[in-house]
């Protein structure tokens, strides 16, 4: 297994500062103006004008998708003399971590948008007001922060938007401008991106050079160890890890030599083997498990089971090797973020033409989140507390159906998702949904009417399509899901026709022995049928589809700590060709942790320490 150490700061950034102040070049007259006379309340239009801009009315930008957002405006004296306003919308109220500045300051009237995060939303909240018309008041229980904004020249934010790190530190590190900044891409999604915008018929090249080319390229058959010795084979399973697979007896004391698993395991010298279906301690990481499986080694009870419409697994799946990453959500926060590009909020090609609205830009009513800022990386501040992160779901041109009853209602159902309390996309019944509440919380469940009534206190959210494995509570049951089978239906992959085994990656939620764990699972040739069969083995009593077909999209990482550096252990050793190795330093930079990324993800979060 190959060490990679990696050594970045916390404000590595890629891109150029798209917001240039040139209107507030004269500010340094504010204290003067402050005493003026005449320097008046907010106007009607204004009032109005901030009375609109929160939720509500006709959808033109994604402000007025927030239903649970609030919006203050102070009048604030503009440097020639005479008011201008300052607009600061908190984009969900019960969350308190997002929040949208505008400022019209310039003669002209023209109006600046910030997007500010507050990096501590449960021990501090923004506010404006009008004793201090340059800037917005922190309060917290130490007390009240006035931080200075837009006063003097060059301005606090002037400054901060000039910088190319995705967030730019603000009032002392107390609040964050989140910057827009290019997105890391490989090669391989630059072109199929290129092909799909680009190119008539791109899709299907796509697909043809992925059957032709790349059919079963990450397949890792499982090889039996000859001679190496079987970690743990006479050693109980530990009573904090996660419930082993259920398998057939014959294969019980068989092991596998993860021959590209880059994580280090506690007591698994190199070369050992691993006995299927066990779980094994992450070395150095509290808290984190991995284990190994054949789908033939599951129990008959399992495979051969026919309540459900599961398709049969052939031979090659059968036999390819899949890796587990279980985290205890009692020692870990998860965290969602978009990427710089995607998922997008536009149009998916998957829609069909009867369910488009053409006068609109996308199925909410927007094409972009724009003056909103995704950036594609993890905060600053926690960027010392992160463990793992791992890719998010499909892209939005994949993310809807064009087959059956969900390609037909709700304008082809796209996927949805939401970040720090910001719905970027609708959340859709029937779909499958990785959500965290205001409280930490972590549900995966199928979306329902209902649920909506948790909209206020959603922090994250991602749907992936249609579940693997969902839970009967009537019946205490977990069971494979009605469309596991059910290609187009199920929307498994871009058609029918096309091979359906392929790198995959999926999560699922388990609870054992009053832990409860979320489970990242990377197939190496599986279809929607061996994940729900391998995830109904290990017990799992929710499971979604992620990414699929390259390594970019099922990525995985997990970060050590060691003195001043992080050491990083990738799932699948080639995983490390996709972070960054800058020619200068020549230190790895990890992707997502520490460089802006064009893809949206998951992170997770150690509890109890300091950020």
């Amino acid at each position: 297994m190959q060490r990679v150490r990696a050594a970045f700061g916390c404000k590595v950034g890629q891109g150029q500062s798209a917001l240039v102040l040139l209107a507030l070049l004269g500010m340094v007259l504010l204290a003067l103006a402050l005493g003026a006379a005449g320097w008046a309340a907010p106007s009607a239009e204004v009032a109005a004008r901030a009375a609109s801009a929160c939720g509500g009315g006709a959808v033109k930008t994604i402000v007025d998708l927030q239903r649970y957002c609030e919006s203050a405006t102070i009048a604030v004296p503009r440097s020639g003399g005479g008011s201008g306003s300052a607009t600061l919308i908190d984009l969900n109220r019960g969350i308190r971590a997002w929040y949208l500045l505008e400022l019209d300051l310039a003669q002209t009237g023209a109006r600046q948008s910030y997007h500010l995060e507050n990096p501590f939303p449960h021990g501090q909240s923004l506010r404006l007001d009008e004793a201090h018309p340059y800037g917005v008041v922190i309060d917290s229980a130490s007390g009240r922060t006035d931080c200075d904004l837009w006063s003097g020249a060059p301005s606090a934010l002037e400054q901060a938007s000039r910088k190319t790190a995705a967030y730019a530190e603000l009032c002392g590190g107390r609040l964050y401008l989140r910057n827009p900044v290019q997105g890391r891409s490989t090669r391989l999604e630059q072109a199929t991106d290129f092909l799909r915008q680009h190119v008539w018929g791109g899709e299907k090249i796509i697909g043809f050079v992925r059957r032709e080319f790349f059919a079963d390229a990450f397949l890792q058959p499982g090889a039996v160890p000859s001679g190496a010795p079987q970690v743990g084979a006479e050693t109980p399973q530990e009573p904090d890890a996660p419930a082993p697979a259920a398998l057939e007896p014959d294969f019980a004391a068989t092991s596998v030599l993860p021959e590209h698993l880059d994580i280090d395991l506690e007591g698994a010298p190199p070369g050992a083997g691993l006995l299927l279906g066990r779980w094994y301690r992450a070395k150095g990481l509290p808290g984190v498990h991995v284990s190994a499986i054949q789908p033939l080694a599951i129990t008959g009870a399992i495979l051969r089971d026919t309540r459900w419409p599961v398709n049969p697994l052939d031979k090659i799946e059968s036999g390819a090797l899949d890796y587990l990453v279980a985290f205890d959500l009692a020692q870990f926060d998860l965290g969602f973020a978009l990427g710089t590009v995607h998922p997008r909020v536009g149009w998916s090609a998957h829609a069909l033409e009867q369910v488009r609205d053409q006068t609109l830009p996308g199925p909410d009513g927007i094409g972009t989140i724009e003056p909103l800022v995704a950036n594609g990386m993890v905060p600053p501040w926690l960027v010392g507390r992160t463990v793992a992160t791992f890719t998010g779901g499909f892209k939005r041109d994949h993310g809807a159906f064009a087959y059956g009853d969900f390609a037909r209602r709700n304008r082809g159902s796209h996927y949805g998702f939401a970040q720090q309390g910001v719905l970027m996309s609708s959340l859709i019944a029937g779909l499958s949904t990785l959500y965290v509440l205001d409280d930490g919380q972590v549900v995966m469940k199928t979306w329902e009417p209902g649920d909506e009534a948790l909209l206020p206190r959603i922090r994250d959210a991602r749907q992936n399509g249609v579940p693997l494995i969902e839970y009967d509570q009537a019946s205490g049951i977990s069971h494979p899901g009605a469309l596991v089978a059910r290609w187009g239906q199920g929307n498994w992959s871009a058609s029918a026709e096309e091979q359906p085994r392929t790198l995959r990656a999926g999560a699922c939620m388990q609870v054992h022995a009053s832990h409860r764990f979320l489970i990242y699972g990377y197939f190496s040739g599986a279809t929607p049928s061996a994940m729900a069969r391998v995830f109904q083995a290990y017990g799992c009593r929710y499971a979604m589809h992620l990414d699929m077909n390259a390594l970019e999209h099922t990525y995985l990482a997990l970060y050590l700590r060691k003195d001043e550096h992080v050491e990083v252990e990738h799932l699948i050793d080639d995983m490390s060709q996709l972070d960054v190795r800058p020619k200068k330093s020549g230190a790895l930079v990890p992707r997502f942790l520490g460089v802006p990324d064009d893809r949206d993800f998951f992170f997770l979060t150690r509890k109890g320490q300091a950020p």
